[in-house]
């Protein structure tokens, strides 16, 4: 029989149970409690706290999540850690709105009903699902599918639709070349009908509710599905607040859902669609904006005076993250007015 012992939060006060076999962040996600997380594979730090006392051991991680000085000092993964005593750990970040909002991670089963072409390196797919599942625009899950030759992969990806469609879920996923799923996409690997394992919600990067100043989104490539949702998911909360969404692409073939955006932008005046090229050739007569994402997003803050009032979601990949974070900073924003989601290739068991 496993042995159960009690993980105790500082300086919370909350308190559950998690098995000898479980990490302490699967034991929280299983009983509803969102603790600070990322990867969940023990490489980016996310989930680092210091345990106060109790035994715990910890899986394979990397030393730059966790260097030894830190483990020397009490720092333990949450996502790697086991434990094997009572423990108490002291949060080094947490969000109280995210601790009250917390959903049960759940399995679901489902199958693939459509997948589509968007670009020549974006595809859009809609599974249908067993049971709704409950989660907060701008979350992810987990999808384990089994291609034609019976291999199991499994990903993370954005849901692209709002938390009101429940059961039929929409994504939106970037082919990369070494990309195991999508790839198995274009070649038939994987087909409509085929059927897929769903766990989740996972993320952190979800919309907040009354807030004041605007919403400012940021998408880039596969970026746009939790985008995505998170504007469609804003338009209809009876919130009145100015919503500026960028999306930062390379030429204008790797722009779409123009019709979709020119609706919901007729329909909510307060909702402007700035797409912004880096690549796009001077004689095309794009009369847009040019250049790189976070340029255009640094002179439109400037413009709109906003002085780090407002709520930033920006997803999509590594370099576009760490090219906005300094522009947003000397743009006065704190730090939990922003909200990331680093989309990432990966050859292993997770990425967007």
């Amino acid at each position: 029989m496993t042995d159960i012992y009690t993980v105790r939060l500082e300086p919370v006060g909350v308190e559950f149970e998690v098995e000898e076999d479980e990490t302490i962040l699967d034991a929280a996600f299983r009983q509803g409690i969102a603790l600070p997380h990322g990867c969940k594979e023990g490489q980016c730090s996310a989930c680092k706290c210091v345990k106060l006392n109790g035994e715990t051991e910890m899986l394979k991680y990397s030393t730059f999540a966790l260097n030894d000085m830190e483990k020397d000092s009490g720092h333990i993964l949450m996502c790697r850690a086991h434990a094997y005593s009572d423990i108490d750990i002291e949060l080094l970040n947490y969000d109280e709105e995210v601790l009250s909002k917390s959903i049960p991670v759940k399995q679901y089963s489902g199958k693939i009903v459509d997948f589509q072409k968007l670009t020549h390196d974006i595809r859009a797919v809609q599974i249908e699902l067993d049971a709704p599942l409950k989660f907060w625009a701008g979350q992810y899950v987990d999808i384990t599918v089994k291609t034609e030759k019976g291999e199991k992969i499994t990903r993370s990806f954005s849901m692209a639709n709002p938390p009101s469609e429940a059961q039929k879920l929409g994504f939106i996923i970037k082919k990369y070349p070494d990309g195991r799923f999508s790839n198995e996409l274009d070649d038939g690997g994987i087909k409509a009908g085929a059927e897929v394992e769903i766990e989740g919600p996972y993320g952190m990067c979800f919309r907040r509710e009354g807030r004041d100043g605007p919403v400012i989104l940021v998408g880039a490539g596969s970026g746009m599905s939790p985008v995505w949702s998170i504007l469609n998911d804003q338009v209809v909360s009876g919130e009145e607040r100015s919503i500026y969404f960028f999306y930062g692409a390379r030429s204008q073939s790797d722009l779409f859902k123009l019709d979709e955006i020119k609706a919901l932008t007729d329909a909510h005046p307060n909702v402007e669609f700035i797409p912004v090229l880096s690549h796009e050739a001077d004689d095309s007569g794009w009369a847009g904006e040019r250049g790189f994402v976070h340029e255009c997003v640094d002179a439109r803050l400037k413009e709109i005076d906003c002085d780090g009032e407002g709520d930033v979601y920006a997803c999509g990949p590594p370099p576009m993250i760490d090219a906005l974070t300094p522009v947003l900073f000397m743009r006065n924003f704190e730090t939990d007015r922003i909200f990331y989601d680093k989309f990432t290739p990966t050859s292993g068991s997770s990425g967007h």
